[in-house]
């Protein structure tokens, strides 16, 4: 590689994310909510996903968002802690005992099939995340006393509130300052904002950030980036259309070293095409193609491919191999409910050289 990624000697941490981490309720299999009498209980968030996974992998991670004292609090916590997720930086606040501030957000989600796709509805306002202030968190001695290699965070964060807006800023301009790789995933959420107010955020943070990621719609609805000849509805995807908007991207942004693309043709809820290609100084880079992947849970497919992809960088791999990485770690990922990784290096790393799965005895 010819950037300069910290040395992991010189860091206490590998990567840190900032964002929300929810409790999502599902119902068992494909069932309906309105029709539930259980639901089932996952940990996840965009960007926390990302640092869980990594650490699952063995790299050194931590996450930063809003918590609370209740036991909904204490249940993300026991998450994280279980993988060995550093929460020093956490924003933990007292809880009130009926929700009016510093919420831990919730998300139902139905897991679709056939022709029914996968929902996602978001019961998350006045969470502790969202409340989360510019000052109270010590850029300073995270990215200067400890030293961290890569800082990732994204859309979802951005978005959930002014606040988080000007969290945002500052922490990409500190890690930015502190020599610390920035990589934003776009992650657009029409549910949490206008395309308007997200391009209109965003624009003046691409300065500062070293790695994009987001599909098509992302870079369209965040960036204001087309991209021609795609209809994603019809589930056929051409990486020519994508690597067009690339360029566009890396010709206005000449800061950006990484752009990260995931392609998905969705045939059914429960069968996609899925891959995704990666722009890196100057040369594009295919990751392997799984036509007609049989998926379990679609939910976190893209957080697993940008933790397959870093895990790469952060671990010197070729350009080729981080995003072979990506591909097949956000394939593995879908095949678990949840939307953090269950996956080991093992199993990664197999997969990722073209392996199969081929019963193991």
């Amino acid at each position: 590689m010819n950037w300069n990624i910290k040395p992991a000697e010189k860091c206490e941490l590998d990567l840190v994310s900032l964002g929300e981490c929810m409790i999502r309720l599902s119902p068992a299999g494909h069932g309906r909510i309105e029709f539930a009498s259980m639901l089932e209980i996952w940990i996840g968030g965009g960007e926390y996903n990302v640092a869980y996974a990594l650490a699952r992998l063995g790299l050194r991670t931590g996450w930063i968002g809003g918590l609370n004292t209740s036991p909904m609090g204490r249940l993300i916590v026991n998450h994280a802690r279980a993988a060995g997720v550093d929460l020093s930086h956490a924003v933990t606040r007292p809880y009130d005992g009926v929700g009016l501030v510093d919420r831990i957000g919730l998300n139902f989600t139905e897991v679709g099939t056939s022709l029914r796709s996968a929902v996602t509805l978001y019961d998350r306002g006045h969470s502790a995340t969202a409340g989360i202030q510019p000052g109270e968190i010590d850029w300073n001695r995270l990215f200067h006393d400890r030293g961290v290699r890569w800082l990732h965070t994204g859309g979802i964060f951005t978005a959930l509130s002014p606040n988080t807006r000007a969290v945002v800023a500052e922490a990409i301009r500190a890690a930015h300052l502190a020599g610390t790789i920035v990589s934003y995933d776009l992650n657009f959420r029409s549910k949490l904002w206008t395309s308007a107010d997200a391009i209109a955020t965003t624009k003046p943070l691409v300065p500062y950030i070293d790695c994009l990621i987001g599909n098509e719609e992302d870079f369209q609805k965040v960036l204001g980036y087309q991209v021609e000849g795609v209809d994603v509805e019809k589930g056929k995807l051409d990486s020519s259309a994508f690597k067009a908007m690339a360029r566009r991207v890396v010709a206005d942004y000449p800061n950006i070293r990484i752009v990260g693309t995931t392609l998905r043709g969705v045939k059914t809820a429960l069968v996609n095409d899925w891959s995704a290609i990666m722009w890196y100084d100057g040369a594009f880079y295919d990751g392997p193609a799984y036509p007609n992947l049989e998926i379990l849970d679609r939910v976190g497919g893209g957080d697993g491919f940008a933790s397959g992809f870093i895990y790469g960088f952060l671990t010197g791999k070729t350009p080729q191999e981080c995003v072979d990485l990506g591909v097949a770690h956000g394939a593995l990922l879908m095949s678990t409910r949840g939307d953090t990784s269950q996956m080991t290096l093992t199993e990664l790393e197999h997969i990722a050289a073209g392996g199969s799965a081929r019963i193991k005895r």
